[in-house]
């Protein structure tokens, strides 16, 4: 019995690190490709680089405006995160707790946003923004991804505070709590794994977003590292020694940006499991 199940263990562990290095197998030629000259990658595109050439990387830096164009994808990103996980919690909170038919009805309009392309969205974002002033301008383009992903938000915190004891609220209310002082005082840290869990989407989407940037910005200096990747690489005459190094440097900081928060995102999720 104990051969079995050490057997098994073993067999469990091998399946994970097979799936581990399919999943790490483009990333790590993505990486090995980016340290190959253009000729190099044609006479053996899968082999390893005969030395490291940095000069893919010094070409990419000096022409991407590589520093600021990630100060402003953190930026944007963490604002966007940051006003989604607020008001979409504040707003799902009454939603979660009012079972009449009204709130039903916002619940199902914002399960509909969920339905509707971000292409559909552009246009009259577009138009409206025009008009009053926030085109080329960081607020515009928070303003933007916020609204985009506040329906899933909504429709994520509310499933997951309806699962919170509501006598917790009532205890407080004994206690001449006021439903903002409830909510944040009660509600919100309990909000913990949702939030962690809420946030990997948005940060994901926020920075892999490439269609909102190039239409509603204009200023170089106000790029996000998508639009920098894009003017650096380009549509025409594609070099694969241009292309992989722009793409490492594309993804470095998210990645960077999720090793930093790791613990909290995890000491998140496993919360949910004995909330």
């Amino acid at each position: 019995m104990r051969l079995r199940h050490r057997i098994s263990g073993w067999l469990l562990s091998a399946m994970v690190l097979i799936m581990v290095a399919f999943i790490l197998l483009p990333v790590f030629y993505m990486i090995i490709m980016s340290f190959k000259s253009g000729a190099e990658i044609a006479q053996n595109p899968v082999g390893l680089p005969e030395s490291l050439n940095f000069d893919n990387y010094r070409n990419a830096l000096s022409k991407m405006n590589y520093t600021r164009s990630v100060l402003n994808s953190v930026g944007i990103t963490l604002s966007v995160t940051v006003l989604v996980s607020f008001i979409g919690s504040l707003a799902a909170y009454p939603l979660a707790r009012h079972t009449n038919p009204l709130a039903r009805a916002l619940v199902l309009l914002m399960a509909l946003g969920l339905s509707t392309p971000n292409f559909v969205t552009i246009t009259p974002i577009y138009v409206i923004f025009r008009d009053i002033g926030l085109l080329d301008t960081y607020l515009g383009l928070i303003l933007a991804f916020t609204a985009l992903n506040l329906p899933l938000a909504v429709f994520f915190y509310t499933g997951f505070i309806r699962g919170i004891p509501i006598e917790l609220e009532e205890a407080a209310r004994l206690d001449n709590c006021s439903e903002f002082r409830i909510f944040w005082h009660v509600i919100r840290p309990l909000l913990g794994p949702a939030t962690a869990t809420l946030s990997l989407f948005v940060m994901l989407m926020v920075w892999n977003d490439f269609t909102y940037p190039l239409l509603l910005l204009t200023d170089e200096s106000k790029f996000t590292v998508m639009i920098s990747v894009y003017r650096f690489v380009g549509n025409h005459n594609l070099s694969p020694s241009d292309l992989f190094p722009a793409a490492v440097l594309g993804s470095l900081p998210l990645l960077v940006l999720f090793l930093f928060f790791q613990r909290r995102i995890v000491s998140g999720v496993t919360a949910g499991a004995v909330k």
